[in-house]
Protein backbone atom coordinates (compact mmCIF):
# COMPACT_ATOMS: atom_id res chain seq x y z
CA UNK A 1 0.00 0.00 0.00
CA UNK A 2 1.38 3.39 -1.01
CA UNK A 3 1.84 6.10 1.63
CA UNK A 4 -0.75 8.29 -0.12
CA UNK A 5 -3.39 5.56 -0.04
CA UNK A 6 -2.61 4.80 3.58
CA UNK A 7 -2.91 8.48 4.48
CA UNK A 8 -6.26 8.85 2.72
CA UNK A 9 -7.65 5.75 4.45
CA UNK A 10 -6.47 7.02 7.84
CA UNK A 11 -8.04 10.45 7.18
CA UNK A 12 -11.39 8.78 6.49
CA UNK A 13 -11.13 6.47 9.48
CA UNK A 14 -10.44 9.44 11.76
CA UNK A 15 -13.67 11.00 10.45
CA UNK A 16 -15.55 7.74 11.06
CA UNK A 17 -16.42 7.10 7.42
CA UNK A 18 -18.23 3.84 6.76
CA UNK A 19 -16.06 0.97 5.48
CA UNK A 20 -18.03 0.87 2.23
CA UNK A 21 -17.47 4.58 1.66
CA UNK A 22 -13.75 4.21 2.31
CA UNK A 23 -13.52 1.43 -0.25
CA UNK A 24 -15.45 3.40 -2.88
CA UNK A 25 -13.39 6.57 -2.42
CA UNK A 26 -10.07 4.73 -2.57
CA UNK A 27 -11.15 2.87 -5.71
CA UNK A 28 -12.20 6.11 -7.44
CA UNK A 29 -8.91 7.87 -6.71
CA UNK A 30 -7.02 4.76 -7.85
CA UNK A 31 -9.01 4.74 -11.11
CA UNK A 32 -8.14 8.42 -11.59
CA UNK A 33 -4.41 7.66 -11.15
CA UNK A 34 -4.52 4.63 -13.46
CA UNK A 35 -6.19 6.63 -16.21
CA UNK A 36 -3.16 8.96 -16.43
CA UNK A 37 -0.53 6.48 -15.28
CA UNK A 38 0.73 8.86 -12.60
CA UNK A 39 0.48 9.36 -8.87
CA UNK A 40 -2.58 11.54 -8.13
CA UNK A 41 -0.49 14.08 -6.21
CA UNK A 42 1.24 14.89 -9.54
CA UNK A 43 -2.03 15.66 -11.33
CA UNK A 44 -3.89 18.95 -11.47
CA UNK A 45 -7.17 20.64 -12.51
CA UNK A 46 -6.76 19.88 -16.23
CA UNK A 47 -6.39 16.17 -15.45
CA UNK A 48 -9.46 16.23 -13.23
CA UNK A 49 -11.53 17.82 -16.01
CA UNK A 50 -10.31 15.23 -18.54
CA UNK A 51 -11.17 12.42 -16.14
CA UNK A 52 -14.68 13.77 -15.62
CA UNK A 53 -15.26 13.89 -19.39
CA UNK A 54 -13.86 10.37 -19.65
CA UNK A 55 -16.42 9.13 -17.10
CA UNK A 56 -19.24 10.74 -19.08
CA UNK A 57 -18.22 10.10 -22.69
CA UNK A 58 -16.34 6.80 -22.56
CA UNK A 59 -17.36 5.03 -19.37
CA UNK A 60 -20.98 6.24 -19.65
CA UNK A 61 -21.06 6.33 -15.87
CA UNK A 62 -24.35 7.17 -14.20
CA UNK A 63 -24.53 10.37 -12.21
CA UNK A 64 -24.32 8.58 -8.88
CA UNK A 65 -20.98 7.04 -9.87
CA UNK A 66 -19.82 10.36 -11.33
CA UNK A 67 -20.60 12.24 -8.12
CA UNK A 68 -18.96 9.53 -6.00
CA UNK A 69 -15.77 10.12 -7.99
CA UNK A 70 -16.09 13.87 -7.38
CA UNK A 71 -16.55 13.30 -3.63
CA UNK A 72 -13.51 11.01 -3.54
CA UNK A 73 -11.26 13.45 -5.40
CA UNK A 74 -12.45 16.37 -3.30
CA UNK A 75 -11.64 14.48 -0.13
CA UNK A 76 -8.24 13.38 -1.41
CA UNK A 77 -7.11 16.83 -2.57
CA UNK A 78 -8.74 18.99 0.09
CA UNK A 79 -8.26 16.79 3.17
CA UNK A 80 -5.32 14.48 2.49
CA UNK A 81 -3.27 16.90 0.33
CA UNK A 82 -4.64 20.18 1.77
CA UNK A 83 -5.20 21.71 -1.68
CA UNK A 84 -8.35 23.77 -1.20
CA UNK A 85 -8.01 25.32 -4.65
CA UNK A 86 -9.23 22.01 -6.10
CA UNK A 87 -12.82 22.60 -4.92
CA UNK A 88 -13.77 24.96 -7.76
CA UNK A 89 -12.37 22.55 -10.34
CA UNK A 90 -14.54 19.67 -9.17
CA UNK A 91 -18.19 20.44 -9.90
CA UNK A 92 -20.88 17.90 -9.13
CA UNK A 93 -23.15 16.65 -11.88
CA UNK A 94 -26.85 17.39 -11.64
CA UNK A 95 -28.44 14.05 -10.88
CA UNK A 96 -31.71 13.38 -12.76
CA UNK A 97 -34.69 12.92 -10.47
CA UNK A 98 -36.49 9.71 -11.36
CA UNK A 99 -39.41 8.10 -9.60
CA UNK A 100 -38.45 4.84 -7.88
CA UNK A 101 -39.70 1.47 -9.12
CA UNK A 102 -42.45 0.13 -6.85
CA UNK A 103 -44.07 -3.29 -6.75
CA UNK A 104 -47.78 -3.66 -6.18
CA UNK A 105 -48.94 -5.68 -3.17
CA UNK A 106 -49.88 -8.52 -5.50
CA UNK A 107 -46.40 -8.49 -7.05
CA UNK A 108 -44.78 -8.66 -3.61
CA UNK A 109 -46.84 -11.75 -2.79
CA UNK A 110 -45.85 -13.32 -6.11
CA UNK A 111 -42.21 -12.58 -5.35
CA UNK A 112 -42.40 -14.45 -2.04
CA UNK A 113 -44.38 -17.34 -3.53
CA UNK A 114 -41.85 -17.76 -6.35
CA UNK A 115 -38.96 -18.23 -3.88
CA UNK A 116 -38.97 -21.87 -2.73
CA UNK A 117 -35.71 -21.57 -0.77
CA UNK A 118 -36.80 -20.71 2.78
CA UNK A 119 -33.67 -18.70 3.64
CA UNK A 120 -34.03 -16.60 0.50
CA UNK A 121 -37.76 -16.07 1.07
CA UNK A 122 -37.23 -14.98 4.69
CA UNK A 123 -34.49 -12.60 3.53
CA UNK A 124 -36.88 -10.93 1.06
CA UNK A 125 -39.68 -10.83 3.63
CA UNK A 126 -37.39 -9.19 6.20
CA UNK A 127 -36.24 -6.55 3.70
CA UNK A 128 -39.82 -5.68 2.75
CA UNK A 129 -41.27 -5.88 6.27
CA UNK A 130 -38.72 -3.47 7.74
CA UNK A 131 -37.84 -1.36 4.67
CA UNK A 132 -34.13 -2.10 5.04
CA UNK A 133 -31.23 -1.08 2.84
CA UNK A 134 -29.04 -3.87 1.51
CA UNK A 135 -26.18 -3.11 3.90
CA UNK A 136 -28.58 -2.98 6.86
CA UNK A 137 -30.16 -6.31 5.97
CA UNK A 138 -26.82 -8.06 5.48
CA UNK A 139 -25.48 -6.86 8.83
CA UNK A 140 -28.49 -7.91 10.92
CA UNK A 141 -27.55 -10.01 13.91
CA UNK A 142 -29.76 -12.47 15.72
CA UNK A 143 -29.53 -10.32 18.84
CA UNK A 144 -30.98 -7.35 16.92
CA UNK A 145 -34.43 -8.97 17.01
CA UNK A 146 -36.19 -7.86 20.20
CA UNK A 147 -39.16 -10.16 20.70
CA UNK A 148 -40.19 -8.54 23.97
CA UNK A 149 -40.74 -5.13 22.39
CA UNK A 150 -41.29 -6.50 18.87
CA UNK A 151 -38.61 -4.23 17.41
CA UNK A 152 -35.65 -4.67 15.08
CA UNK A 153 -32.54 -2.69 15.95
CA UNK A 154 -30.90 -1.42 12.76
CA UNK A 155 -27.31 -0.67 13.75
CA UNK A 156 -25.15 1.91 12.04
CA UNK A 157 -27.31 2.52 9.00
CA UNK A 158 -26.61 5.23 6.46
CA UNK A 159 -24.92 8.18 8.15
CA UNK A 160 -23.69 5.95 11.00
CA UNK A 161 -27.08 6.12 12.74
CA UNK A 162 -28.94 3.48 14.73
CA UNK A 163 -32.73 3.21 14.57
CA UNK A 164 -35.58 0.90 15.50
CA UNK A 165 -38.21 -0.47 13.15
CA UNK A 166 -41.23 -2.61 14.07
CA UNK A 167 -40.82 -6.39 14.07
CA UNK A 168 -43.84 -7.78 12.25
CA UNK A 169 -45.68 -10.59 14.04
CA UNK A 170 -45.96 -12.43 10.73
CA UNK A 171 -42.25 -12.03 10.11
CA UNK A 172 -41.41 -13.19 13.62
CA UNK A 173 -43.36 -16.42 13.14
CA UNK A 174 -41.56 -17.00 9.85
CA UNK A 175 -38.20 -16.29 11.50
CA UNK A 176 -38.90 -18.88 14.20
CA UNK A 177 -39.26 -21.56 11.51
CA UNK A 178 -36.20 -20.23 9.72
CA UNK A 179 -34.12 -20.35 12.91
CA UNK A 180 -35.05 -23.99 13.53
CA UNK A 181 -33.92 -24.92 10.03
CA UNK A 182 -30.84 -22.70 9.50
CA UNK A 183 -29.80 -22.18 13.15
CA UNK A 184 -28.01 -18.84 12.64
CA UNK A 185 -25.48 -18.16 15.39
CA UNK A 186 -24.36 -14.55 15.00
CA UNK A 187 -25.47 -13.05 11.69
CA UNK A 188 -29.14 -13.50 10.85
CA UNK A 189 -28.21 -14.21 7.24
CA UNK A 190 -24.73 -15.77 7.28
CA UNK A 191 -22.54 -16.05 4.21
CA UNK A 192 -20.75 -19.05 2.81
CA UNK A 193 -17.55 -18.10 4.64
CA UNK A 194 -17.62 -18.89 8.37
CA UNK A 195 -18.16 -15.85 10.56
CA UNK A 196 -19.21 -13.61 7.65
CA UNK A 197 -22.61 -12.22 6.68
CA UNK A 198 -24.20 -12.81 3.29
CA UNK A 199 -22.52 -11.17 0.30
CA UNK A 200 -23.96 -8.16 -1.51
CA UNK A 201 -23.94 -9.89 -4.90
CA UNK A 202 -25.71 -12.89 -3.43
CA UNK A 203 -28.53 -10.65 -2.21
CA UNK A 204 -28.82 -9.06 -5.64
CA UNK A 205 -28.92 -12.46 -7.31
CA UNK A 206 -31.67 -13.65 -4.96
CA UNK A 207 -33.84 -10.64 -5.87
CA UNK A 208 -33.27 -11.03 -9.61
CA UNK A 209 -34.03 -14.76 -9.61
CA UNK A 210 -37.19 -14.27 -7.53
CA UNK A 211 -38.47 -11.55 -9.87
CA UNK A 212 -37.81 -13.71 -12.93
CA UNK A 213 -39.54 -16.73 -11.37
CA UNK A 214 -42.53 -14.54 -10.43
CA UNK A 215 -42.83 -13.23 -13.97
CA UNK A 216 -42.26 -9.61 -12.93
CA UNK A 217 -40.92 -7.57 -15.83
CA UNK A 218 -39.81 -4.63 -13.67
CA UNK A 219 -36.18 -4.34 -12.64
CA UNK A 220 -36.27 -5.63 -9.07
CA UNK A 221 -33.49 -5.04 -6.57
CA UNK A 222 -33.53 -5.12 -2.80
CA UNK A 223 -34.05 -1.35 -2.84
CA UNK A 224 -37.24 -1.95 -4.83
CA UNK A 225 -38.66 -3.69 -1.76
CA UNK A 226 -37.65 -0.67 0.35
CA UNK A 227 -39.46 1.64 -2.09
CA UNK A 228 -42.49 -0.65 -2.01
CA UNK A 229 -42.44 -0.69 1.82
CA UNK A 230 -42.60 3.11 1.95
CA UNK A 231 -45.26 3.42 -0.75
CA UNK A 232 -47.53 0.78 0.76
CA UNK A 233 -47.21 2.47 4.16
CA UNK A 234 -48.27 5.76 2.58
CA UNK A 235 -51.23 4.13 0.85
CA UNK A 236 -52.28 2.59 4.19
CA UNK A 237 -52.47 6.07 5.73
CA UNK A 238 -49.13 6.29 7.55
CA UNK A 239 -47.97 9.89 7.72
CA UNK A 240 -44.81 10.94 5.88
CA UNK A 241 -42.96 11.90 9.08
CA UNK A 242 -43.37 8.38 10.50
CA UNK A 243 -42.20 6.85 7.22
CA UNK A 244 -39.15 9.12 7.35
CA UNK A 245 -38.23 7.70 10.77
CA UNK A 246 -38.81 4.12 9.65
CA UNK A 247 -36.59 4.58 6.59
CA UNK A 248 -33.88 6.47 8.48
CA UNK A 249 -33.95 9.47 6.14
CA UNK A 250 -32.13 12.56 7.36
CA UNK A 251 -34.41 14.90 5.40
CA UNK A 252 -38.19 14.84 5.04
CA UNK A 253 -37.80 15.93 1.41
CA UNK A 254 -36.16 12.57 0.64
CA UNK A 255 -39.22 10.73 1.95
CA UNK A 256 -41.66 13.06 0.21
CA UNK A 257 -40.83 11.48 -3.17
CA UNK A 258 -43.15 8.61 -2.26
CA UNK A 259 -46.11 10.98 -2.31
CA UNK A 260 -45.58 11.10 -6.09
CA UNK A 261 -45.44 7.31 -6.42
CA UNK A 262 -48.52 6.19 -4.52
CA UNK A 263 -51.01 5.04 -7.16
CA UNK A 264 -53.90 4.84 -4.71
CA UNK A 265 -53.35 8.40 -3.59
CA UNK A 266 -53.21 9.56 -7.19
CA UNK A 267 -56.35 7.66 -8.14
CA UNK A 268 -58.20 8.96 -5.09
CA UNK A 269 -57.41 12.57 -5.97
CA UNK A 270 -60.43 13.95 -7.87
CA UNK A 271 -59.96 15.96 -11.00
CA UNK A 272 -61.27 19.52 -10.80
CA UNK A 273 -63.24 18.76 -13.96
CA UNK A 274 -65.09 15.98 -12.13
CA UNK A 275 -65.80 18.33 -9.25
CA UNK A 276 -67.09 20.96 -11.65
CA UNK A 277 -69.19 18.91 -14.05
CA UNK A 278 -69.37 15.39 -12.61
CA UNK A 279 -72.77 15.76 -10.98
CA UNK A 280 -74.26 17.43 -14.02
CA UNK A 281 -72.95 14.81 -16.41
CA UNK A 282 -74.52 12.12 -14.24
CA UNK A 283 -77.96 13.54 -15.07
CA UNK A 284 -78.72 12.56 -18.67
CA UNK A 285 -82.08 14.28 -18.64
CA UNK A 286 -80.52 17.63 -17.87
CA UNK A 287 -78.70 19.65 -20.52
CA UNK A 288 -74.98 20.05 -19.89
CA UNK A 289 -74.04 23.49 -18.62
CA UNK A 290 -71.31 23.55 -21.23
CA UNK A 291 -73.87 23.08 -24.00
CA UNK A 292 -76.07 25.79 -22.57
CA UNK A 293 -73.19 28.21 -22.58
CA UNK A 294 -72.76 27.94 -26.33
CA UNK A 295 -74.90 30.41 -28.25
CA UNK A 296 -77.37 28.62 -30.49
CA UNK A 297 -78.24 30.07 -33.93
CA UNK A 298 -81.71 31.50 -34.25
CA UNK A 299 -84.04 29.35 -36.40
CA UNK A 300 -84.24 30.64 -39.94
CA UNK A 301 -87.41 32.58 -40.80
CA UNK A 302 -89.07 32.27 -44.20
CA UNK A 303 -88.26 35.20 -46.41
CA UNK A 304 -91.39 37.39 -46.79
CA UNK A 305 -92.78 37.43 -50.31
CA UNK A 306 -92.29 40.65 -52.23
CA UNK A 307 -95.45 41.78 -54.02
CA UNK A 308 -94.89 41.87 -57.73
CA UNK A 309 -95.91 45.11 -59.46
CA UNK A 310 -99.53 44.95 -60.64
CA UNK A 311 -99.98 44.31 -64.32
CA UNK A 312 -101.66 47.17 -66.14
CA UNK A 313 -105.36 46.52 -66.83
CA UNK A 314 -106.56 46.30 -70.35
CA UNK A 315 -107.70 49.59 -71.74
CA UNK A 316 -105.96 51.58 -69.17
Amino acid sequence: MTPLRQRMIEDMRIRNYAPGTITQYVNQVAAFARYFGKSPDQLGPAHVRSFQLYLIDEKHADWSTFNTAVCALRFFYCVSLKKDWMIKHLPYGKKPKRLPTVLSKEEVLRLFAATPNMSHRILLMTAYSAGLRRSELRCLRVEDLDQQRMLICVRQGKGRKDRYVPLSQTLWQALVGYAKLSQPKDWLFPGTRPGRYIGSRTVGRICAQAAQAAGISKHVSLHTLRHSFATHHLEAGTDVRTIQILLGHAKLATTAIYTHVSDEKLRATPSPLDLLLGDELAKPSQPMPLADSVAKPEPSQPTPAVDAPAEPKAGA
